[in-house]
This record gives C-alpha cells, structure tokens and sequence, in this order.
C-alpha cells in the first residue's frame, strides 16, 4: 500500500513536470542534480487538491498533538499550508523574510502558547524550518511538529517530528564536492533564498 501511495506521488510530480534534471544550487546553497519545483503542482488546483489531502490525511494519522494554528515559510510555503489549513479547518499564516530573518507580517499574530504546525513545500537541510521556529517562538508560539509534501533526504533530522508526503534520497553536494559530470551542467539556481557565496 505504501509503495503504491509513493507510486502515486511521483507520477503526480512527474506529470507535473516537478521534478527537474539538471545542475541545481538550492536555496541552502548546496548543489544538486535533481531540483523538486512543487509550484508546478499548484499549476493545477485539481492536483494541488489531491496531493494536499494525502498529506493532511497522514497529518491527521500521525500527529500526536493537537493543533492551534499553521505556519508557512514563505514563498514555497504559502499555498501548501493555506491547502492543509482549508482541508484540516486550522487557522493559517505565514512568515516572510525582512532583511534576511522571517517575521510575521500582514497581521497576522502568534498568541503565546499557541500549539503550531509548520508546513513547508520541501525539507532539504531544515535551515528555513528552524529559522521559521525562532520566528513562531520569539511571538510566543510552540511549534509541535512540521510537516511537508517532499523531504529531500531522509537523514535531515529536526527537534519535532516531521511528516512528509514522500521522503526520497536525493544526493546534495557542497562546491568541494561536486561531482565532474555535474561540473559541466550548466548552473540554475531557481530556490528563494538569497545565497551568497563566500
């Protein structure tokens, strides 16, 4: 049953055109011959729909703790939580970057000891996650668990439970690591964190 589900997903991004091929440097800044662009999933609100409601079913089956509100990182963030938080009826927000760090804008507002999820469209290094907790919990907010439709490698480990759609093992590399065939690709950097290089 699993392996049919998972089956299914990826013929879902497939057809989407979401999994690209390529040589990719991902917002964290690694590089990667496989870039997951789940905007391409939201391209169709039918498919959105359904892609959605698998993962909110498995929110609702793993989740050991009850839920006050979600929270998005923006931008890959946005209408996948806005689509769990329809689908479960839970309040939904999400943070953006101001000058590098996220924050809560738009007024939208964390009371303290608020129970959050956060939902993310992808988990690569958990770099946006944790920077989307110190956000949540400087408002006051308790983040409980994180959820999102791909997590990139299923060695990224959290301080919460994180349930994902789908974990695949895609492999990441640093500059000093890149492999000669992904040298000669040429570069896309197509993710929405600033990265700079040093």
């Amino acid at each position: 049953m699993i392996l049919d589900e998972n089956n299914l997903i990826i013929k879902e991004f497939k057809e989407a055109e979401a999994i690209l091929h390529g040589h990719f440097i991902l917002s964290s800044g690694l590089h990667s011959n496989t870039y997951i662009q789940c905007a391409k999933i939201f391209e169709n609100p039918s498919r959105a729909m359904k892609v959605c409601a698998l993962l909110a079913d498995k929110i609702k089956k793993e989740l050991n703790s009850s839920i006050d509100l979600i929270l998005s990182p923006a931008i890959g963030g946005i209408i996948v939580g806005y689509e769990i938080g329809r689908q479960l009826g839970i309040r939904t927000m999400f943070c953006e970057r101001v000058n590098g760090k996220f924050e809560l804008r738009r007024g939208f507002e964390i009371k303290k000891g608020e129970k959050i999820l956060l939902i993310e469209d992808v988990i690569t290094t958990g770099k946006s996650s944790l920077e989307a907790v110190e956000c949540a919990e400087g408002e006051g907010g308790k983040v409980v668990a994180e959820a999102s439709l791909i997590k990139r490698n299923s060695e990224t480990k959290l301080p919460f439970p994180v349930i994902s759609l789908i974990e695949l093992n895609i492999k990441n590399y640093s500059e000093e690591e890149l492999p000669s065939e992904l040298k000669q690709l040429p570069i896309t950097k197509p993710g929405s964190r600033e990265y700079l290089t040093k």
